[in-house]
């Protein structure tokens, strides 16, 4: 990966990081431990998705716009597109995402590429849950996968 710019924004769960390729495409979103401060130039590619971000946590976007260029492999690309069909305010199964994939025995590989994604929010891994309604694995912690799905089904609890 040859990132160029990085930023972070606070969000109601937690300090959000954004990094951006030489060309402009987001390359990661995750969750950091360290706030940091705004100050300094971040670019205009990754002050766009900050914003974004940043509409999406104050309910005020649903799609995101922006072009994505997460390292992966040819599989996990394939899921990760599954995974962006997810609409918003919704969830969907790793079985049936393996389903749709045409492996119906392939939700478990589903379940690590949906691990592995680096583009967290954007690319909505949060909405991905297991087949009896329990909410599995999220990189960023239960909480916040409970909490994004709450945010986004109008249930969002005050706090985190």
């Amino acid at each position: 990966m040859n990132a160029s710019r990085r930023g972070r924004l606070e969000s109601p769960i937690g300090t959000v990081e954004v990094t951006v390729n030489e060309g402009g495409a987001v390359v990661s979103v995750s969750f950091v431990e360290e706030p940091m401060p705004r100050a300094g130039e971040t670019g205009f590619a990754c002050s766009r998705a900050i914003r974004q971000l940043e509409e999406y946590f104050q309910n005020k976007r649903r799609r995101f716009e922006l072009e994505l260029e997460p390292e992966g492999t040819e599989f996990e690309y394939r899921v990760w597109s599954a995974v962006q069909r997810i609409p918003f305010g919704s969830t969907d199964t790793y079985g049936e995402i393996a389903r749709r994939l045409g492996d119906p025995d392939a939700a478990r590989a589903v379940g690590h590429a949906n691990a592995r994604n680096p583009i967290a929010i954007i690319v909505p891994c949060h909405r991905v849950i297991g087949s009896d309604g329990d909410l599995t694995g999220y990189a960023g912690g239960l909480d916040r996968k409970k909490w994004l799905l709450d945010m986004e089904s109008g249930q969002q609890r005050l706090g985190f």
